[in-house]
């Protein structure tokens, strides 16, 4: 006698009814339910992952993320070719949430989710692609959610394989692991060698926000990016003041529409930020 479906068999069979809906023309696109695409909370950086990933930023290809912003050149054979770059990465994006949430209000702006856990990718994907779809006008470049994408790749090994020097302007660091035990500390995902990183991919004047409800983990990022700690990195980082961060609308949306970010208002906990303005880089000495 065969007994109810397991959680595994349901999340299959709802995966292949979303994707029947979702390939026909006449059935009607709905955006994925989260039930379906659970994972635990956090993964191991340091684990291989057996990731596919570019070589250099010059051999990513991003054209399947972002097919409305494809130009179709013809020399020597057709060649695709992007019209712009991806400017604002969300790192450990989640469930998609502030990614969809700053979509409408950078929509010219490329942007870019980058997210190790699979199933949870798979859910930003689906949302994502459902979306576009939900929202498609007659002028596809212009469509709603047409300037987001997400990707699975470990930031703390290739950040520099997907962006060259100086090219984003944003950079989002929403509710990361903590990683409570202290010899744990070096899976965070701030330290002086990945600021330095950050900085290496960041345009002078680019931002990166830190949002967290673990006070220790915020002094942790403060320092790392501005104290003693920060090393050679503390050269290249300013931190924004409260008066700025009230005027920068990012900041609303990263306390606000996160899945993290409700979760902590829903439980009543308190929101720690702390946002970092790239430096011009500093003169070599003579």
């Amino acid at each position: 006698m065969t007994g109810p479906p397991n959680k595994r068999q349901k999340r299959d069979e709802y995966r292949k009814a979303q994707a029947g809906a979702n390939g026909s023309q006449s059935g009607k696109i709905e955006l994925p339910k989260k039930k379906f695409y659970r994972q635990r909370a956090h993964a191991n950086p340091f684990s291989d992952h057996a990731l596919t990933y570019p070589a250099s930023p010059s051999k990513m290809d991003w054209t399947g993320h972002y097919p409305a912003f494809v130009e179709t050149a013809q020399q020597d054979g057709t060649v695709a070719t992007m019209t712009k770059e991806v400017e604002i990465a969300d790192v450990g994006c989640g469930f998609g949430g502030l990614l969809v949430a700053l979509s409408p209000v950078f929509p010219e702006t490329l942007m870019l989710g980058m997210e190790l856990r699979t199933q949870v990718l798979d859910y930003v994907i689906n949302r994502i692609a459902a979306l576009r779809a939900q929202n498609q006008t007659s002028d596809t470049k212009y469509s709603p959610y047409q300037n987001v994408s997400a990707l699975r790749t470990n930031t703390m090994k290739f950040l520099p394989n997907y962006f060259r020097r100086s090219q984003l302007s944003k950079i989002f660091l929403c509710f990361p692991d903590p990683h409570f035990k202290q010899r744990k500390h070096k899976a965070r995902i701030v330290s002086a060698q990945l600021n330095a990183e950050y900085a290496f991919v960041t345009k002078p004047g680019g931002m990166v926000y830190t949002i967290t409800d673990v006070e220790e983990l915020h002094q942790w990022m403060v320092k790392h990016f501005e104290g003693e700690e920060a090393g050679d990195a503390r050269e290249l980082w300013q931190r924004v003041s409260a008066d700025d961060l009230g005027l920068d609308p990012c900041v609303k949306i990263m306390s606000e529409e996160t899945e993290e970010s409700k979760k902590v208002t829903r439980n009543g906990g308190k929101k720690f930020i702390a946002v970092f303005r790239r430096k011009q880089d500093p003169e070599w000495p003579e």
